[in-house]
């Protein structure tokens, strides 16, 4: 319990209440219905996947990052075979194949599987730092990315796949690989771009095509962007008011509990609203940036750069597509979105964030 104590981070701790805070309220005006009790209320639902989080984290903390990365091989082949398990004997919703049935709740490997290659290629990355001059660790490193990439991809889960990329490359920058190798890596990838796009499915080319011009498929693949931009815009500077957006209250925004609650967020409380969500944000950013700055551990410094890369493409991401500058590719937004396992992915990794925090005061 000492350790938990002084890995504790005041600042941390706030920004994710204050994030938290502003879900509950978003999630509730989400599923709100007037006169209505068979609505669920996503909100409460999310208070305990919360408590949940919260515990698992705790754990985390307890043990330290350092036990983790130890072990950290061991956790991404488990995640590996879970991820080949879904595509076997998975849930299927929508078309995809992203899900396991645990009698009261449904897994989400590919969430977790964030976690456990962050941790892996933090370990990988400090292992070999004496040879990331060399293009075969290089070409090694890619095949710890690619192999979770392939998996999800083929879920379909085009969005979670593609959070492995930034994280990637980042994190192996920061380690210290050379940035002609980097290139020659996103040149290669770009030529590959032909045959990724074949192996899209129908639905998700029509995302793309649809990001190009909405208006081609107004009241099938483009209906949600175009609802949700009109929903943002129509928040003005302060917004409309706490379950007050018409767009929301009157059902015409869909998905907008999960993918799309900036959208409820945007047009009750406006671009005011949005810039206070962004700026804690950027304070949580800052203050992971911070930790990863003073520590003097170089596996502690690779865990954190994963992390931040992983919560700030999420963010990136969701908001740009909610508002028309990306394609929809079903990413939520970190703390915010529901889901029990964006929402235990998210606590456990600034769990280890705290943790390196902890041997930073120690030491």
């Amino acid at each position: 319990m000492n350790k938990i104590f002084k890995g504790r981070d005041p600042i941390l701790l706030l920004i994710v209440g204050a994030i938290f805070v502003i879900a509950l309220f978003s999630l509730y005006s989400a599923s709100h219905c007037p006169g209505s009790s068979a609505v669920k209320n996503f909100s409460m639902q999310q208070i305990v996947w919360f408590g949940l989080a919260a515990i698992i984290s705790i754990m985390f903390i307890a043990l330290g990052y350092e036990k983790w990365l130890d072990y950290s091989y061991v956790i991404f082949g488990l995640n590996l075979f879970l991820l080949v398990l879904v595509l076997l004997v998975g849930n299927t919703h929508l078309g995809a194949k992203r899900w396991l049935s645990l009698g009261l709740f449904s897994l989400q490997p590919s969430e977790f599987c964030k976690i456990s290659f962050i941790l892996v290629f933090a370990r990988f990355l400090s292992d070999n730092s004496g040879r990331l001059d060399s293009f075969k660790t290089i070409l090694l490193s890619l095949l710890l990315c690619m192999v979770p990439f392939l998996l999800i991809l083929k879920q379909p889960d085009l969005g979670t796949a593609l959070v492995f990329l930034p994280i990637f490359f980042v994190m192996i920058f920061v380690a210290g690989a050379k940035i002609k190798h980097l290139i020659i890596l996103v040149l290669t990838g770009s030529a590959a771009l032909p045959f990724m796009w074949s192996m899209l499915k129908v639905y998700q080319r029509k995302r793309l095509l649809v990001f190009l011009n909405p208006n081609i498929d107004p009241l099938g693949a483009g209906y949600t962007i175009i609802q949700s931009k009109i929903a943002v815009g129509s928040g003005g500077l302060f917004g409309k008011g706490w379950l007050s957006g018409t767009q929301n209250q009157l059902n015409f925004l869909p998905e907008r509990h999960t993918d799309f609650i900036f959208s409820v967020i945007g047009e009750e409380w406006g671009f005011a609203g949005s810039v206070i969500l962004l700026g804690l944000f950027l304070l949580l950013v800052k203050q992971l940036l911070y930790i990863a700055n003073t520590t003097n551990d170089q596996s502690g410094k690779l865990l954190i750069t994963g992390i931040i890369t992983l919560i700030w493409f999420q963010v990136f991401v969701n908001i740009a597509m909610t508002i028309g500058l990306m394609p929809v590719v079903g990413l939520p937004l970190p703390l915010v979105s529901y889901g029990g396992s964006n929402l235990m992915t998210i606590m456990v990794l600034i769990s280890l964030a705290i943790s390196v925090n902890a041997k930073r005061k120690i030491f």
